[in-house]
């Protein structure tokens, strides 16, 4: 939990955070700078050429994801197991902590400078770039970008430690609106500029933004000095939080092998496939990772936040407390993942066709979508098992996760090369898949050992009761967009396909209502525990 001051000096931090109301605003969040993306990219496939859109999807994305996820997700993992308490009633405990907590904060800068230099000469490098060239120029320009952002890490830290929630929803849905109005102006009103380059400018007015915004919010509008916001002084700079400072350490080289587990396709799929398959799994992944964005990861985020504050202190119901919100979190994603699962697979080629048309649909980007849906539901167990991992794992656990997680990223590299020879982007989803059932099992045994002595959790409770009419629902959907379902006659036979999926969904959403009535019960009054 946070202090009290948090509370006192905004109306959107608590020392009460809990799930629902995490969730609710991690939620809002993904869902403004997530879904205004995913309107945004359905125009903008549209106005693309396929080697242009594996630019936008694909090269540049993995380039600015690898800079960042190495020199702040270990920081930001860390820091959030921090417990900024304020002994007494004054605010000098707060700024203590405060200030202690940015001395941390601010090495994210440094070490990201280190890195955005070594990942453009490394591009510079292996593609043989002048730095006349377009590409190059956009290379240096996403570089900046980075650096733009990573400047705000520290107030980004801090306001998650103190439950700023609504200052994220602000910051981040702004600069996501600012990147995609700027890519559109440059793309309507100067056809002739490169597109690469205008990818870049649009990513620098998201960086932009994002610095502006926390600066803004912690620099001009807040109470704490600039001795706790900026701790430099001569002599106190290496007063660091050492326990902190250690799980920084272990949470960084972990996002190391994590970073190869969670974007080593797309490095394949540059290294090794044609800018034609890379576009059309940049299409595949921004559409059926729309669920796991939306709803998956705020959920997740959210959940990391609550067990690690659960498991924190020693009162005698902490693990009947975390077995208790293990099985609910892990009982949602699940009911989630299944009507993924169960209806995904039966409407891909629709979805397709209706958002970017036929020359999309008709390839192998239908195909791709349909495997990406079972992906979905194993990625959204791994996320809260690991989530839970994490959070209450002590530091030699970790160091075994770490090792664990390079057998995991050996393995996985050697998938996505041998499968995207044979099957191109779908083979990578496949990869993927193996990749995250392989780190199930390793959170599954964990999360068995540490319950071994009680009888709080059980996996046999996370499985929603009448999910078999889900899955019936979703074979029945499939059968007939295959003997129905006509291409050359699409809407007329779509208008059929759909409304019988809808009241499949609907006799299956009825009976897990009777069936699991307490728990949906439960999800409804999350907004009601927040408020």
């Amino acid at each position: 939990m946070v202090s009290d001051t948090s509370n006192s000096n905004s109306g959107d931090g608590g020392a009460d955070a809990d799930l629902p109301r995490t969730f609710k605003y991690l939620l809002a969040t993904q869902f403004l700078s997530r879904g205004i993306p995913f309107i945004f990219n359905s125009w903008i496939v549209r106005h693309l050429s396929e080697e242009d859109y594996a630019l936008f999807a694909v090269q540049f994305h993995l380039f600015v994801t690898c800079v960042l996820f190495l020199s702040r997700e270990g920081f930001r993992r860390a820091c959030m197991r921090t417990y900024m308490k304020c002994d007494g009633d004054s605010g000098t405990g707060v700024n203590a902590n405060a200030a202690k907590l940015l001395k941390v904060g601010w090495m994210t800068f440094p070490l990201g400078i280190l890195v955005t230099l070594a990942a453009c000469l490394f591009v510079f490098w292996w593609q043989g770039l002048s730095y006349s060239s377009p590409y190059a120029q956009a290379i240096l320009i996403h570089g900046f970008a980075c650096v733009l952002e990573l400047l705000a890490e520290p107030f980004y830290i801090l306001s998650q430690n103190l439950v700023l929630l609504r200052l994220r929803l602000v910051v981040e849905t702004a600069a996501t609106l600012f990147r995609c109005i700027i890519t559109s102006i440059l793309i309507l009103k100067q056809p002739s500029l490169e597109k690469a380059i205008v990818f870049a400018l649009s990513q620098v007015t998201y960086g932009a933004t994002i610095f502006l915004g926390y600066w803004g919010y912690f620099v001009l509008f807040r109470v704490y000095g600039t001795s706790v916001l900026f701790p430099f002084r001569v002599g106190s700079t290496m007063d660091h939080n050492r326990p902190l400072l250690n799980m920084c350490v272990i949470f960084t080289l972990q996002s190391f092998r994590k970073l190869i587990l969670q974007e080593g396709e797309k490095m394949v799929l540059v290294w090794l496939d044609t800018p034609y398959n890379q576009a059309v799994y940049g299409l595949v992944d921004k559409l059926g990772s729309l669920v796991v964005r939306l709803v998956f990861l705020p959920f997740e985020e959210s959940s990391y936040v609550t067990f690690a504050r659960s498991a924190s202190g020693d009162h005698k119901d902490k693990k009947k407390i975390l077995g208790r919100r293990l099985t609910d979190a892990l009982k949602l994603v699940l009911l989630i993942g299944l009507v993924v699962i169960a209806f995904g697979p039966s409407y891909s080629y629709s979805l397709i066709r209706l958002l970017y048309g036929r020359k999309w649909s008709d390839g192998e980007a239908s195909k791709a979508l349909q495997c990406y849906c079972l992906y979905v539901i194993v990625l959204a167990m791994n996320g809260t098992s690991e989530a839970f991992m994490h959070a209450v794992a002590t530091e030699n656990q970790l160091k075994r996760s770490n090792d664990s997680l390079l057998v995991f990223s050996l393995i996985y590299v050697v998938l996505n090369v041998l499968l995207i020879r044979s099957a191109g982007a779908i083979g990578l989803i496949l990869a993927n898949s193996l990749n995250m059932f392989f780190r199930i099992v390793y959170s599954a045994i964990f999360i068995r050992k540490y319950f071994k002595d009680s009888s709080s959790f059980s996996f046999r409770d996370c499985l929603p009761k009448g999910s078999e009419f889900l899955l019936i629902s979703g074979v029945a959907t499939f059968i007939l967009e295959r003997i129905y379902l006509d291409r050359e006659n699409f809407w007329s036979t779509f208008t059929i396909h759909l409304s019988f999926g809808l009241a499949c969904f609907s006799v299956a959403a009825f009976v897990i209502y009777k069936k699991e009535k307490p728990f949906i019960s439960k999800i409804i009054r999350f907004r009601e525990h927040a408020d």
